[in-house]
């Protein structure tokens, strides 16, 4: 039996017509408008995310100082999660924001370099490499790609333990422990 949650179902995505709508773009000055890097198109966060989803096309975020502040719900993480993020890249993060992230199978990254977060331009496609040997306090390395070809990597920290690094790879926390339960 599914549970008396099943009554909920649809609400996730319902909820993620907040996601990041009150963020500003870096690119145009406006909150909850972002450009389609493959279409062009400008449209709404969660718009676009969904349309990500829909493509296959995993999305990241790049954010400033002290991320997901007076976030620490969980819906604050399930929303990217559901609407296909790989990655959040900032240079801080709240602390329990930080954690739920984990929980729910996304990278939550911090630039070894604060500087670092100046070099993204909101049309780069960037690429997560050294997940293969994803270890504890081994940094994760960024390699980005312009539109006009040029290309740039840097260093990303991350925080993860043994067992959150198995969360990762299970694509979330509920789902390793599922797993484990299987065993």
């Amino acid at each position: 039996m599914a549970g008396p949650w099943l009554k909920y179902r649809g609400h996730l995505d319902n909820i993620s017509n907040n996601m990041l709508i009150g963020a500003i773009n870096i690119e145009n000055g406006k909150a909850n408008s972002v450009k389609h890097v493959v279409t062009g198109v400008e449209g709404a966060v969660p718009d676009t995310a969904r349309a990500y989803k829909a493509e296959g096309l995993p999305w990241v975020v790049i954010g400033d100082e002290n991320y997901g502040e007076g976030s620490s719900r969980e819906h604050a993480a399930l929303e990217p999660r559901h609407l296909g993020a790989a990655a959040i890249i900032v240079r801080s993060f709240a602390r329990i924001h930080e954690t739920n992230l984990k929980k729910q199978g996304l990278l939550p990254l911090t630039f070894a370099d604060p500087k670092d977060y100046d070099t993204v331009s909101p049309q780069d496609r960037l690429s997560i490499v050294g997940l293969k040997t994803f270890a504890p306090g081994v940094p994760l390395t960024i390699e980005g790609k312009r539109p006009d070809g040029s290309t740039y990597s840097f260093k990303v920290n991350h925080t993860f333990n043994e067992n959150q690094i198995n969360w990762f790879k299970h694509g979330s926390a509920l789902n390793a422990m599922a797993a484990a339960f299987k065993k």
